[in-house]
C-alpha cells in the first residue's frame, strides 16, 4: 500500500560514482538510464553487489502453529452441491481479463501486466504471488488440473474483500486471467452462504490443493483450489452471498471458500509475529513468513523484523494439529514485503530502500538493487532451465508482474 512507501525512499539524484560509494550497485543504475550497455562496452568496471548483516538465530520453539482443518468442511460441500462447482481449468477457459507484456527489469526473463482495471484501480492493491510450480513442482511442466497458472492476491477498499487473480501462464492457452473472489463460509449446512474476507492478504502460498493465504495478525487462512464454487454475476455489486436459492459474490462469477484456519501463538516473553507475507519452500516442504517492521513509523509496528519456518506434516500438504518452527531469525533489515527460501537459502525485500537481500544461510547478507513498491515472492523450480524468483510491484498505474534468474540474485 501507498503508505508504506514515503517519499524519502526514492534514490535521490547523484552521480553514478556516489552512489557506488554508499555501496548501491551500479548496475541497476545504469539499467534505469539505459547506460548499461554503453559502460561494460567501454570498458567500465562495475561494483560488486553491497553487504549487510548476518540474521541472527532465535529459539524456533517460541513459535507454533495450530491447525483446523475442518471448521467449515460441511458448509464448503454444501455450497459445493447447491451453488455449483468449477475446477482450474473451467475457470482459465473462461477467463475474461487480457495480460499485457511488461518490461521492469534489463535482467528479468518474464514480465507482464494486468488489463488496465487492475493497473489503475485506486481501489485493489495486489499482494501476494504463488504459481502452480509451488503446487505441484516440475512436474508436467508445473501444470495443476493441465495448466500452467500464476496467482496473485489482492485486498480490495471497495467493497473491503480480497481475491486472487488466476493467470494462464501456458503457451498452448491465451494471454489471459480471471479474478476469483475469497469468501468465508457462513449460515448452515442446510442453508449454507458466505461472507467477504477483508484481510490484507500480504502473502499466499500455493501447494498441492491448498492455497495459504497470510492473516496479518492470526496466521494464515487456508482454501482448496479444487472447491471452486460458481456464483451468479447478476445482482448489484454490493450483493454477497445467498439470497433465496441463488449465490452473489459482487457480479463475480468465482468464489473461492475458506476451508481451514492457521493460529498462530509465541511463548511466553515472545513478542506475536505479523504476518505479513509468505512463501513455500518445496525443498524442505515449509512456509516461511516474514514480518513488515519499520523504524519511525505510527502506521505500521516497529522493532526488530522476525523470519520463521514451519514445516508440513509428513506426506502432505497439510500441518500437524500442532507444528513448531523449525528455524527463527531475526533480520537486520525492516520493511520486508517479501519472503523466499529454498535449498537453506533466504531472499528478503525491502520495498522501502528497494533492495533485494539474499543470505546463503550464513555469513553476511548480500544486497542488491530491487524495483520501488515490491510485494511478495515466489520462487519457480525449473527442470529444463534456470530458476526464478516472481515478484510484483503494487503501485497504482505501474503494477507488473515479472521474474528473475534467482542465480543472478543470489
Amino acid at each position: 500500500m501507498s503508505t508504506r512507501h514515503p517519499a524519502s525512499s526514492m534514490i535521490p539524484s547523484e552521480s553514478v560514482e556516489g552512489l557506488s560509494r554508499r555501496g548501491i550497485d551500479r548496475r541497476a543504475v545504469l539499467r534505469g538510464a539505459g547506460l548499461l550497455g554503453a559502460l561494460t562496452a567501454a570498458g567500465g568496471t562495475l561494483a560488486a553487489p553491497a553487504q549487510a548483516a548476518s540474521p541472527d538465530t532465535l529459539d524456533p520453539k517460541d513459535f507454533t502453529l495450530t491447525a483446523d482443518y475442518d471448521a467449515y468442511t460441511a458448509r464448503v460441500e454444501a455450497l459445493l452441491e447447491q451453488a455449483g462447482s468449477a475446477s482450474v481449468s473451467e475457470v482459465m477457459d473462461n477467463a475474461n481479463h487480457d495480460r499485457t507484456e511488461a518490461r521492469v527489469l534489463d535482467d528479468q526473463v518474464h514480465g507482464f501486466r494486468f488489463a488496465s482495471s487492475d493497473e489503475n484501480d485506486p481501489d485493489a492493491f495486489p499482494q501476494g504471488i504463488t504459481t502452480s510450480r509451488d503446487a505441484v513442482g516440475t512436474a508436467d511442466n508445473g501444470r495443476y488440473d493441465g495448466r500452467q497458472v500464476i496467482a496473485v492476491s489482492f485486498y480490495n477498499n471497495s467493497p473491503k474483500s480480497s481475491r486472487i487473480n488466476l493467470i494462464d501462464w501456458d503457451a498452448k492457452h491465451p494471454n489471459s486471467y480471471r479474478r476469483i473472489l475469497l469468501v468465508e463460509p457462513t449460515g448452515t449446512e442446510a442453508e449454507p452462504s458466505f461472507q467477504d474476507i477483508g484481510i490484507h492478504v500480504g502473502g499466499i502460498s500455493w501447494y498441492g490443493d491448498l492455497l495459504y493465504v497470510a492473516d496479518t495478525g492470526a496466521g494464515m487462512r487456508v482454501f482448496d483450489m479444487s472447491r471452486i464454487v460458481t456464483t451468479d454475476t447478476g445482482g448489484s455489486k454490493d450483493q454477497i452471498g445467498r439470497v433465496g436459492d441463488s449465490f452473489y459474490a459482487h457480479n463475480y462469477a468465482y468464489v473461492l471458500p475458506q476451508v481451514g484456519t492457521i493460529s498462530s501463538t509465541v511463548a511466553d516473553g515472545t513478542e506475536k509475529l505479523v504476518w505479513s507475507t509468505i512463501s513455500l519452500d518445496r525443498v524442505s516442504r515449509s512456509i516461511v513468513m516474514t514480518e513488515y517492521r519499520c523504524v519511525g513509523c505510527d502506521t505500521y509496528p516497529e522493532g526488530s523484523t522476525r523470519a520463521v519456518r514451519f514445516p508440513f506434516a509428513d506426506g502432505g500438504s497439510r500441518f500437524a494439529a500442532t507444528t513448531t518452527a523449525t528455524e527463527a531469525l531475526e533480520v537486520p533489515v525492516h520493511y520486508l514485503n517479501g519472503v523466499a527460501s529454498h535449498n537453506g537459502r533466504w531472499w528478503f525485500n525491502d520495498s522501502h530502500h528497494k533492495t533485494l537481500h539474499h543470505w546463503s544461510g550464513s555469513g553476511a547478507m548480500t544486497s542488491y538493487p530491487w524495483v520501488s513498491w515490491g510485494q511478495s515472492l515466489s520462487y519457480w523450480e525449473d527442470a529444463d532451465g534456470p530458476d526464478l524468483l516472481w515478484c510484483l510491484k503494487e503501485k497504482e498505474g505501474d503494477r507488473p508482474v515479472f521474474a528473475v534468474k534467482q542465480g543472478d540474485y543470489s
